[in-house]
């Protein structure tokens, strides 16, 4: 029933557009102000966790800020949308297992889903920080703004942000009664499945100007973007003509993907639903109260994973390979995915008048993520994989804003976070001939305590001092991947449990920095601060002789300086900034490909390392209608000294030295136009059309695995009138092939690497009506 609604919408949005066309007279353009406003206004930001929000260009942080309108234009469904969108950023989903986070800001991210290695980004929503990188890939609705910090933010955000931090604020509820509709449907229209969108809001007052409510409600029904062609017979004729190692496997019986009618699958396919009520009460002009309730389900196919000649040596699977640059997929099951999550966030603000204003951040959520995937990627039964985990996490910061003197302002708190973590993954090789299971449970708390002195020592010179000390521990029992049946590692005594341990961690984080405005059109900062990633354990552990942990912390120093200016007669903005970070103790997971497991990961401090680099992004109104917007990103990374064999030869040597640091492209860059004009009968119309493209960048650590170089064009058309809008639009118009992993097999699976594979070209019609 919702999907024939749905589809009425999407057609309703195409009758739309040929109305509004048709009203398309001649008439000379005029500059369509709301438009151009949405591109260039400066948007509010919770960056430096002030009492009070700040615009962008004040803030002395490197970031990417986007508005709810320019979320808008992008047409942003999830944070992979933005995956492009700032310099040396790169938000992808790891793939493996859908919504997995892949994250890497200024070279420094994972590759890997496993739950207990914590993320290098840190991702908060509405304040809560999310302590596993699963589920964080989820769709976007319903946004107040999305900040990208890039650097180490270790003194006033939470665990684990060495890389950078996003932040995902969401709206809250209005004073005055409002309802909103937006409907779309998109295709790859390569007789792939069509995705639906549709989702609304409905906020009332419920006490006036006293306490208001509001209902966001959002579902998602794509019917899968790729094809999985089931070569059946002709896979036979492959694997016998191989010989060797593929005789074998017949010869063992091991199963085949037959055909299905027309040969060919939608791929890809998932269903998301969401629902956010939320409440905003003021009882008096000093106290403000918002609290935030979301329930989520998604139930998907596994992940879409491509065999390919490997990055390095070109070596190919002889059973099923295709060229790294297609979409072509073949797997012998699409396996599944199902997450559901609940979460609680209270955000109460007391302002004290002279005494500051003191801010409590209350966070609560349960997730659980159960899946399987064909991680070989060939119609043949060679590597599946289930893949559960279950977390449940709490936190609480408290935070004081207050003015000391006119000279001196002060941000001080408290943070506490608590995590609950199991996890459990199922390995089935050679058509289950080899089965393994493992897994873990991890109890963890972190307490800490931060603060920043923001000094003016002049009228134009300000010093910014901060710091903050963290305390965290964590329990763990693993069982290694070595049990030869199913078992659960929440139940005592089930597995082997072959691993306990408890480790506890203690670190300062200090920063020194300045912000020097000479006027109000350029404010240059520097400063020097240190992030910490924590130490930890490996719930994938797969080696016997190699303990699963603890690993030591990760701890980056970065020197950091920059300029935010506005162009004269207020043109645009053009914002740079230039650092070196100096890695220490670099925790990585090595993954090397392993004739029993499939793929062995070692999670290891493997070496010290600088990346140091340029960013530049500009923002310039051409003319009053036509906005331009460019960015560039440089990296530069290099081994300092090596701690861990990461080439895999045996020895620690200057191969290992010269080798390319994992995750990290050396160029990003972007150039988008934006033109808003206003037609006849009141017609408005915005046209936006933006290029991005990032280097080729190491994957895995000995460098077997690369992610290609991508090109992605995106183009959009919205035509506007009163309170409805239409919008056509397109993502990746150049159908760039691109892969969130890239891992090597091991030759009893018949070599060759493995990629999760992303989307290619998008065209969509999307309709949004406000009441």
């Amino acid at each position: 029933m919702l999907r024939r609604k749905i589809t009425y919408f999407a057609g309703l949005s195409t009758g739309l557009l040929l109305s509004l066309s048709a009203n398309l007279n001649a008439q000379d353009s005029q500059p369509n102000q709301n438009a151009k406003t949405r591109m260039m206004e400066e948007v509010i930001v919770l960056a430096t966790k002030k009492g009070d929000a700040e615009a962008a260009q004040d803030v002395p942080v490197a970031l990417t800020a986007y508005s709810e309108d320019q979320l808008e234009l992008m047409k942003v469904r999830d944070l992979q949308s933005l995956a492009f969108a700032s310099p040396n950023v790169a938000l992808d989903d790891v793939g493996t297992t859908k919504g997995v986070a892949n994250f890497s800001i200024r070279g420094l991210g994972i590759n890997s889903s496993i739950p207990s290695i914590d993320p290098t980004v840190g991702i908060f929503v509405d304040g809560m920080y999310l302590g596993i990188n699963a589920g964080v890939v989820m769709d976007l609705f319903d946004l107040e703004s999305i900040e990208v910090l890039r650097g180490p933010q270790g003194i006033l955000f939470g665990r684990n942000t060495t890389g950078g931090a996003v932040m995902i604020n969401t709206k809250k509820p209005g004073s005055e009664r409002d309802a909103k509709i937006k409907v779309s449907a998109e295709s790859g229209f390569r007789g792939t499945g069509t995705n639906y969108y549709a989702m609304g809001t409905f906020t009332t007052p419920l006490i006036d100007d006293v306490l208001s409510a509001k209902l966001a409600v959002y579902h998602n029904n794509d019917g899968g973007w790729h094809k999985n062609v089931l070569p059946g017979s002709d896979i036979e004729s492959r694997v016998e003509q191989a010989g060797g190692t593929a005789a074998a496997l017949l010869a063992a019986g091991l199963p085949i993907a037959q055909n299905t009618a027309d040969g060919t699958q939608n791929f890809g396919k998932a269903e998301t639903t969401m629902i956010r009520p939320s409440l905003y009460w003021t009882p008096t002009e000093n106290l403000e109260v918002t609290v935030r309730y979301e329930h989520a389900e998604v139930e998907a196919d596994g992940a879409v994973i491509q065999n390919h000649p490997a990055a390095t040596n070109g070596i190919e699977n002889p059973y099923f390979s295709v060229d790294r640059n297609s979409f072509g997929v073949s797997n012998d099951e699409v396996g599944y995915l199902d997450n559901e999550w609940d979460q609680l966030i209270a955000e109460v603000r007391y302002d004290l008048g002279d005494a500051g204003v003191v801010t409590s951040i209350t966070g609560w959520r349960d997730f659980s993520s159960l899946g399987r995937s064909d991680i070989d990627g060939t119609p043949i039964y060679g590597f599946h994989a289930d893949l559960d985990v279950w977390q449940d996490q709490f936190s609480q910061e408290v935070r004081l804003n207050r003015n000391l003197s006119d000279a001196v302002y002060l941000t001080l708190g408290a943070y506490y976070f608590e995590q609950d973590l199991s996890y459990n993954e199922d390995r089935e090789l050679l058509g289950g001939l080899i089965f393994v299971n493992g897994g873990g449970v991890q109890n963890q708390s972190t307490k800490a305590l931060f603060g920043q002195v923001d000094y003016d020592l002049t009228d134009t010179l300000t010093l910014n001092v901060g710091a903050r000390y963290t305390s965290e521990s964590k329990d763990v029992v693993i069982s290694s991947l070595i049990n030869s049946e199913e078992c659960d590692p929440r139940i005592a005594g089930s597995c082997s449990e072959d691993f306990e341990d408890n480790g506890s961690w203690q670190n300062f984080t200090p920063k020194l920095g300045f912000q020097w405005s000479q006027s109000d059109a350029v404010n240059v900062y520097g400063h020097w601060t240190r992030g910490v990633r924590s130490g930890g354990y490996n719930f994938r552990n797969g080696n016997p002789g190699i303990p699963p942990g603890p690993t030591d912390e990760e701890v980056v120093d970065a020197l950091e300086l920059g300029v935010k200016a506005l162009l004269p007669n207020q043109k645009g903005t053009l914002n740079a900034s230039l650092f070196v970070n100096d890695i220490g103790d670099m925790q990585r997971e090595v993954l090397v490909a392993d004739e029993t497991l499939g793929s062995s990961q070692v999670i290891r401090n493997t070496a010290d390392a600088r990346i140091s680099g340029l960013e530049v992004e500009t923002r310039i109104a051409l003319t009053d209608n036509l906005v331009m917007q460019a960015s560039l990103g440089y990296l530069d990374g290099k081994y300092q000294k090596i701690l861990f064999d990461i080439s895999g030869d045996g020895v620690i040597d200057d191969i290992d030295k010269g080798l390319d640091l994992p995750r990290l492209a050396p160029w990003t860059w972007g150039l988008g136009l934006i033109h808003s004009s206003l037609l006849s009968n009141g017609v408005s119309l915005d046209s936006a059309i933006n290029y991005s493209h990032r280097h080729r960048s190491a994957y895995t650590d000995n460098n077997l695995g690369y992610l290609n170089a991508v090109n992605v064009v995106d183009a959009s058309m919205t035509l506007g009138r009163d309170n409805i809008t239409a919008s056509f639009f397109g993502k990746n118009l150049l159908d760039e092939v691109n892969h969130g992993t890239d891992t090597n097999l091991p030759a009893v699976l018949g070599y060759g690497s493995v990629g999760t594979l992303m989307r290619g070209r998008i065209i969509g019609l999307e309709v949004i009506i406000n009441f």
